[in-house]
């Protein structure tokens, strides 16, 4: 039952009709019957009229609590009011950085973090965990790592929440048969080379890597935007697709127009990479299909060919026959997987470059590993560049991190104004303290499918 003031108005009238007549019946029933006064009861009566069932918080629409509708008059009605149905949304997102072998240190990251629980099981205290690659090599629990990866990716899923895992570089090394920063030690956790080329290529963790592992990932912070991986720019705003030999046009287009001013939330996203996306990367839109269709098809060829004897000790084996321009480039120091200019370039030059990247990918930030800071997680440009590596690894000795985005997105004003409060705070987590990198507030106004 919907208790707007107009129904309370006709209860209360209700209700002192049915008293009025208790307290006039009753004494005259006492005078013609001879029988005593009955003693009345106001709450018996009261449950009567007005069921059990309503909700508390329809006599109350002054309720602080986001995700309670709330009555809201409108404006020059005689009273009449509106439920506000909108409700408060909030997303939690913890990603870490290169791992390279190092179970122990990895799961006491998670835990703290709040990804897992003190056994090393999804918490559900997040929604999306994601992890930026290099979890191979300079350690032995490559076996124990991916596993375990692959179990919280189910664990994850059973209850609503996401694993996002990407391709480092040292991924791609192994692939590709570069094994200078495998260890002797790791290889017998496999029983011999050939066993590891296996594994690696068509075993359990080779396909883990072709169906569950990108090299890129666009993370929305809201699903009005849809889900992660929704291409940007969209398909049907084609202006905004070009082609290779349209970078001419591209570099002197002004970004401002990769923004809508109809949706609001159309950057409302992360990218996510394990070395950086370059600028001046040619395959860099529709971000991240096509580096990811590039990656997916190059990362085939690696794995269902004749595998190289592994370099050390035989010679470097290059890249398989057949490797098109796109994948070498992808590959190559500019592209997402080696890229290091936004952690070495000066604060100037990234923070001049950063906001084209951002228009052109549909972000507000980008999170990368690869680089490592063996003090802190980094974060430039007021927080639209962060550099997640901080050496875990007891290879490096590093300290251990994770970064938290709480996001939130809370109706405020009439419901008839659509006005949301959108909160961002990014946070740099160590097993001692939280560091607050960024807390950004925008007003926006619209309609947002949750």
């Amino acid at each position: 039952m919907l208790l707007t003031r107009r129904n309370a108005l006709v209860l209360s009238v209700v209700s002192a009709i049915v008293l009025l007549f208790y307290v006039i019946e009753l004494p005259f029933k006492a005078i013609f019957t001879g029988q005593p006064t009955l003693r009345l009861s106001i709450i018996p009566l009261l449950r009567q009229i007005i069921p059990e069932s309503l909700p508390y918080h329809a006599w109350t629409p002054s309720s602080s609590t986001p995700s309670t509708p709330q009555l809201h008059e409108h404006p020059g009605t005689t009273g009449e009011s509106i439920v506000d149905t909108r409700t408060k949304f909030t997303r939690h997102i913890v990603a870490v950085g290169d791992l390279h072998g190092d179970l122990p240190n990895a799961r006491r990251v998670l835990q703290f973090s709040s990804v897992t629980d003190d056994q090393g099981e999804w918490s559900g205290d997040v929604d999306f965990f994601v992890q930026t690659g290099d979890i191979i090599d300079r350690g032995d629990d490559t076996i124990a790592l991916f596993t375990w990866m692959d179990r919280l990716r189910e664990q994850a899923s059973a209850v609503g929440g996401t694993v996002l895992s990407h391709l480092g570089n040292h991924e791609w090394m192994n692939a590709i048969g570069d094994w200078r920063y495998v260890y002797p030690s790791e290889i017998k956790t496999f029983g011999s080379i050939s066993a590891r080329q296996k594994v690696l290529s068509t075993g359990h963790i080779g396909r883990s890597w072709a169906n569950n592992y990108t090299t890129a990932s666009r993370l929305p912070l809201h699903p009005h935007i849809g889900p992660p991986n929704t291409p940007f720019p969209p398909a049907h705003a084609k202006h905004l697709h070009f082609q290779k030999d349209d970078e001419k046009d591209r570099a002197e287009l002004d970004y401002s127009v990769y923004y809508d001013n109809d949706e609001p939330l159309s950057h409302a996203a992360l990218s996510f990479v394990h070395g950086g996306l370059s600028p001046t990367y040619s395959d860099l839109t529709p971000f991240p299909t096509k580096i990811n269709e590039i990656a997916k098809g190059f990362l085939r060829k690696l794995q269902f060919r004749e595998q190289p004897p592994p370099h050390p000790p035989y010679a470097y084996p290059g890249l398989p026959q057949g490797t098109t321009h796109d994948e070498v480039h992808m590959y190559d120091a500019n592209g997402p997987v080696w890229y290091r200019g936004w952690a070495l370039d000066d604060e100037e030059k990234v923070c001049s470059e950063v906001e084209k990247v951002l228009a052109r990918t549909g972000t507000r930030r980008m999170i990368m590993g690869h680089t490592p800071d063996f003090d802190n997680i980094v974060s430039r440009c007021n927080g639209k560049i962060i550099i997640i590596d901080t050496g875990i690894s007891h290879a490096y000795g590093g300290v251990l991190s994770a970064l938290s985005i709480h996001y939130t997105l809370e109706p405020i004003g009439e419901p008839e104004e659509k006005r949301w409060m959108e909160t961002e705070i990014v946070s740099a987590l160590y097993p001692d303290r939280r560091d607050v990198l960024a807390i950004d507030e925008r007003e926006i106004i619209g309609d947002f499918v949750q």
